[in-house]
């Protein structure tokens, strides 16, 4: 039994990617509890439908899912903005002389595998298998807000998983990628059998093959049409202009590096939208501002849906209060480390002490210290639990503090608090914890110490997260709750007209937009509409 045809079979196709992101295959299916499936999202009426099902499975055995591209449910071809991943195994055709035919399947098969399992985890689409290439989508069945940079992230993935893959040849295996993002009709299924697949119209697919032509082994290169929607996430390298067969125009690449270290969400992905019917508001974050600043530490719940603007509206108040000093203290929490303790908290800490990976403890631990002296903390058991935290190695500089595990996290979390509070002394600190709908258990415990001791601070934080988050600081006096909604029509057309600088569009494709803003769970998307020119 395949577990992506037995929930198309129940109408729940939907949970596929959810299912194989959180590592639920057809051996750990009978033992899922109904607190499982919420935990992953599945609505309660589905909840009911699947553990039906799976009580009717019964004691059978179910058998191991072949490695194959998952198939969507979809009815009806779309026009819709997807991203195209093409993974190449580098070298294959000659390793297929070396190797016997049985062995050469075993290759393909744990690089598919590999493939696989890494875009699944992503939230992409397995589209097609052609011998030792691999073709994925992101964006198509299901659509996320960020799925440029999933892509990119897990191509980094796959190139290093390729490279670990045991062969009877002699050597490494390397993969090469290309990406690129663009607008194609998908949908149509063609074929039948092994043959059969979602086609996909357009220019897209074809552009990602080739830049992966151009990419060398171990290697990723993408299209400017990507590079828009990445931000400052990623380091990267130009690769210039390159003629590209099939294309009339040139066609500018760049090739990934790394993800950028130390470098925020909030200010990596930073799109200089303009600010378009926020006035209410932006005034009631300014207020809550100047509370704090006077010594009454605030708290501020931003909720809304993915896109719809949180992270500007906290942009343009960073904007509007740049004539006074203040401490910026920026926590960013990440889909892809929601199961890493305390990933947003380590994260900024680094960020603000610029650590960067290979550098000498040494010269880490003096950073480290620094920063703890300015916030008057003393005593080397604060830095010996924050090192821990940040695994910078103390050998040769502290003891070992002999506690348990359960007392050291009391003692960080106390510490980690005590820091915030010092940086308060010195200016009025502006905290911005965003998605929040991510974070980790450690780190909630953090941030509730935090919401508790903000009171007497001059301090505002504010919480950004999307509405399926239960937040457990709602209802405390100091603690205020700012819901995000949608654009109007009036205020959808402003916002065209801004970013398009009052340069004409069709009627109809005004029209488009603004009614996928207004009336689809799809928000506003303004890189999408400056990639379409």
């Amino acid at each position: 039994m395949n577990l992506g045809k037995w929930l198309q079979s129940l109408g729940l196709v939907q949970y596929e990617a959810s299912f194989r992101e959180n590592g639920i295959d057809s051996e750990v299916l009978p033992d899922l509890t109904d607190a499982d499936l919420e935990k992953i999202g599945v609505l309660l009426g589905h909840r009911k439908r699947l553990l039906k099902a799976i009580e009717r499975l019964g004691a059978r055995q179910l058998e191991p899912e072949p490695i194959e591209p998952t198939t969507p449910h979809v009815d009806t071809a779309e026009r819709r903005q997807i991203t195209v991943m093409f993974c190449d195994l580098v070298g294959s055709t000659q390793m297929s002389t070396r190797l016997d035919p049985e062995e050469m399947r075993s290759v393909l098969r744990a690089y598919q595998e590999a493939c696989s399992v890494i875009i699944a985890r992503y939230g992409g689409f397995v589209a097609k298998f052609m011998g030792d290439g691999v073709l994925a989508y992101f964006g198509y069945p299901l659509a996320h807000e960020d799925d440029a940079e999933r892509s990119v992230r897990a191509a980094l993935e796959i190139v290093a998983a390729v490279a670990t893959i045991e062969t009877a040849a002699a050597g490494t295996l390397q993969a090469r990628v290309g990406i690129a993002t663009g607008l194609v009709v998908v949908g149509d299924v063609i074929g039948h059998g092994a043959s059969r697949e979602h086609a996909v119209v357009g220019d897209t697919p074809n552009l990602a093959a080739r830049l992966q032509g151009l990419a060398n082994a171990g290697r990723i290169v993408i299209a400017s049409s990507t590079r828009l929607l990445l931000g400052e996430v990623f380091e990267l390298k130009a690769l210039g202009v390159h003629v590209i067969k099939g294309f009339d125009a040139p066609v500018s690449a760049w090739e990934v590096l790394r993800e950028t270290e130390n470098v925020n969400r909030f200010e990596a992905s930073r799109s200089n939208a303009p600010l378009v019917g926020r006035d209410q508001e932006m005034a009631l974050l300014a207020d809550r501002w100047s509370d704090a600043c006077g010594g009454e530490g605030q708290v501020v719940l931003l909720t809304g849906e993915a896109g719809i603007g949180k992270s500007r509206l906290l942009e343009a108040l960073r904007e509007r209060i740049v004539g006074r000093p203040y401490g910026l203290v920026r926590y960013q929490c990440s889909p892809h480390h929601r199961n890493v303790s305390m990933y947003p908290v380590v994260r900024q800490i680094s960020s603000s002490l610029g650590l960067r990976s290979g550098e000498p403890p040494t010269a880490q631990i003096e950073r480290l210290e620094a920063l703890i002296g300015r916030s008057g903390l003393g005593g080397r058991g604060v830095a010996s639990y924050l090192a821990s935290l940040l695994s910078i190695s103390t050998e040769g500089h502290f003891q070992d503090l002999g506690v348990v595990p359960s007392e050291a996290k009391e003692q960080t979390i106390a510490a980690l608090i005590e820091l915030f509070a010092g940086l308060t002394r010195e200016a009025p600190v502006f905290a911005v914890l965003e998605d929040a709908h991510w974070i980790d258990p450690t780190s909630l415990d953090f941030f509730s110490g935090i919401v508790e001791r903000v009171p007497g601070l001059r301090a505002l934080l504010i919480v950004t997260s999307r509405p399926e988050f239960t937040n457990p600081w709602v209802g405390q006096g100091h603690v205020t709750g700012l819901a995000l909604n949608r654009f109007g029509r009036r205020h959808a057309a402003a916002m065209i007209d801004r970013i398009t600088g009052g340069k004409e569009i069709p009627a109809e494709v005004q029209s488009a937009i603004i009614s996928k803003s207004l009336n689809q769970k799809e928000c506003f998307d303004i890189n999408f509409l400056r990639a379409c020119g």
